[in-house]
């Protein structure tokens, strides 16, 4: 039973993060109706910007601050480049372009660092509550998915930029009649999303090795959170990712972990036959 509650613990743990992996994929989506195709390399690439500082001898957390910023001004200019003058455009356009992004990435990434696991060592506290041994790594990585969650939550409710966001989201000509400059907003919508999946990638990086293609298995986790929980709801892209990693930490102690992306998939399949808006909604 210790075995069983520890496994579901480290799953409750992980699964925040891949919910504020699956926000930034599903704030795109749900802003601009883009499927991002070069979320994967995004994160991979936030975890290596966390290497990059961390090698210049800043702690992995403080380096959270410059990831985030890189990452927004990053998608930014993926926005403008790539993305702007497609966007009105049939939704395969939009797929080929960011998957042109990703495979960009991951071909600058694979000459730079190659294909190799790095990771990042740096003193880990470990705690024991009731039995369940935790490091601090998974806390700190947990609370800070929740904390970053809230901050977007205050921003998209509690502030006049946020209110545009979600004004563009729900209706791009009405709100460009209201004065609202949607070009503008889309861009730091983008920038957001980029922002968020680069931290989520900096996040794992201080919890397990990566490649430059890393990227690619938290994408699929992403947007099995995200259907979970509804494409284009941040609320429900939150809570698909805890209730992925809860299935994950459950199934572990009982099957080899080989299988677990087998369910997850399935539980994939089902939930588009059976609830095709998310268990939350979708857009909200």
């Amino acid at each position: 039973m210790l075995q069983i509650f520890s496994s579901v613990m480290d799953g409750l743990l992980i699964g925040l993060v891949y919910g504020l992996a699956a926000i930034g994929l599903t704030l795109i989506f749900g802003v601009m109706d883009v499927v991002n195709l070069a979320h994967g390399s995004i994160i991979a690439l936030g975890m290596f910007f966390l290497y990059l500082f961390f090698g210049a001898g800043l702690h992995p957390y403080l380096s959270l601050v410059p990831v985030a910023i890189l990452g927004f001004f990053f998608g930014v200019i993926v926005y403008l480049i790539a993305v702007k003058r497609i966007i009105s455009g049939p939704p395969l356009m939009s797929l080929l372009s960011t998957f042109s992004v990703s495979m960009i990435i991951i071909g600058i990434g694979t000459a730079l660092w190659s294909t190799s696991p790095y990771n990042i060592n740096f003193k880990v506290e470990t705690y024991n509550i009731l039995g369940y041994t935790v490091t601090s790594a998974r806390l700190i990585a947990a609370v800070a998915a929740v904390l970053v969650t809230f901050g977007l939550y205050f921003f998209l409710y509690r502030t006049v930029l946020g209110k545009a966001v979600r004004a563009v989201a729900n209706n791009r000509e009405a709100a460009e009649l209201m004065g609202i400059p949607s070009q503008q907003i889309l861009a730091i919508s983008f920038g957001i999303g980029t922002m968020l999946a680069m931290l989520s990638g900096a996040l794992i990086a201080t919890l397990f090795p990566f490649t430059i293609l890393s990227g690619g298995v938290y994408e699929l986790k992403s947007f099995v959170a995200s259907v979970l929980g509804g494409l284009g709801n941040p609320t429900g892209a939150l809570l698909g990712g805890i209730i992925l990693g809860l299935i994950e930490g459950s199934v572990a102690p009982f099957i080899q972990i080989s299988w677990t992306n087998v369910i997850e998939f399935v539980i994939f399949v089902l939930i588009l036959l059976f609830f095709p808006t998310g268990l939350f909604g979708g857009r909200k």
